[in-house]
């Protein structure tokens, strides 16, 4: 194995463990974001008032890293509802200003404020008459003097030992873009349905759009007794159906009861225990064996809400009925953790 080599600095000094340095690093920016929520002022409710109030859109733009977390902010701005885009300076200057309109709000990141690329769209943005909100880490920077509203994103230092990587500076620029775009949900009033709507797809789809209608085995396919049958016809549609779980309806189809694996292991045991004969078993009416008035759920309900409230109960099979209590499906947990939940 290779021996260490040496910090490339004037003290030599020897290079820590790489999982001590990784967690050196964590830990200052996390320190850097500390000292981020500790330094929001009022400013910060000014440009949320700017955003909420904004009749165009956010046109969010910086250069190199500041551009990169730039695409994000734009990104997060637009899939929670504020209407927004990233516009490139060089692209800008060359021919893509015409994306921005007076009714919109610019956003310009740059730490040092004073980046060409980013500075040389002011005047025509000034030009349009859209307001500009300048993120930057230094308030009396050219950019900041230029910007109608200045959140100042300082950090004391990088985390690279030259105070050179921008590291701390875009960890700070990412979490007040998340800021500003979380509050500015919130101040909307925008819902899981709202979310649901510009999600569709991908895991945060599923999970705000799927309904119990949609993962349950549906009639007839659900494993169903009537209240006046044996558990001898219970078993057969309980093997045959094989969810784990068969429900007990009355003569209106309404939910009744229900009768589980586990609840036929425990009766089985039961009855060998008195000695008491299969047959007898199986010409028992289900109504004597079943669990009464069990937990249900609507097919109409969030298939997360399902999830969690399955969890809660330790239900690994519930019955799924309709807005009239009708039994009209079975829903397994499993379904649920299979379409990702």
């Amino acid at each position: 194995m290779k021996e260490p080599r040496q910090a490339p600095d004037s003290q030599s000094t020897v290079l820590r463990p790489p999982i001590e340095r990784a967690r050196e690093i964590i830990r200052h920016e996390s320190l850097a974001l500390n000292g981020l929520a500790e330094a929001l002022d009022e400013t910060f409710d000014k440009a949320v008032s700017i955003l909420l109030n904004c009749s165009g859109r956010v046109i969010v733009s910086g250069v190199g890293k500041s551009g990169i977390i730039g695409r994000k902010i734009a990104a997060t701005l637009l899939s929670t509802g504020t209407p927004a885009l990233f516009l490139h300076p060089t692209e800008g200057v060359h021919g893509d200003l015409g994306a921005i309109l007076p009714d919109d709000v610019v956003i310009l990141i740059s730490n040092s404020g004073e980046s060409s690329e980013t500075m040389g769209l002011m005047p025509a943005i000034k030009a349009l008459g859209a307001k500009v909100i300048a993120i930057t880490g230094r308030p009396d920077s050219s950019l900041a003097h230029a910007a109608d509203l200045v959140l100042a994103c300082r950090v004391e230092k990088e985390a690279d030992p030259h105070n050179l990587i921008p590291t701390a500076s875009t960890a700070a620029q990412l979490a007040l873009g998340d800021a500003l775009a979380l509050v500015v949900l919130e101040q909307r009033g925008l819902d899981k349905d709202d979310l649901a709507i510009r999600h569709p797809g991908g895991a945060i789809g599923r999970r705000l759009t799927l309904k119990v209608s949609d993962l349950m085995t549906p009639a007839p396919d659900d494993p169903r007794v009537r209240l006046d049958e044996t558990f001898r016809e219970a078993l057969f549609e309980l093997t045959a159906k094989r969810l784990g779980a068969v429900s007990v309806v009355d003569d209106g189809g309404s939910l009744a009861g229900i009768i589980t694996d586990g609840d036929i292991k425990r009766l089985l045991e039961r009855f060998e225990k008195e000695k008491r004969s299969i047959d007898a078993l199986m010409d028992t009416g289900v109504a004597d064996i079943m669990i009464p008035n069990p937990k249900r759920i609507t097919e109409s309900t969030r298939a997360i809400d399902a999830l969690r409230f399955m969890e809660g109960h330790q239900i690994s099979q519930i019955p799924v009925v309709d807005s009239q209590g009708k039994v009209v499906g079975m829903l397994r947990l499993l379904d649920l953790v299979k379409a990702g939940m």
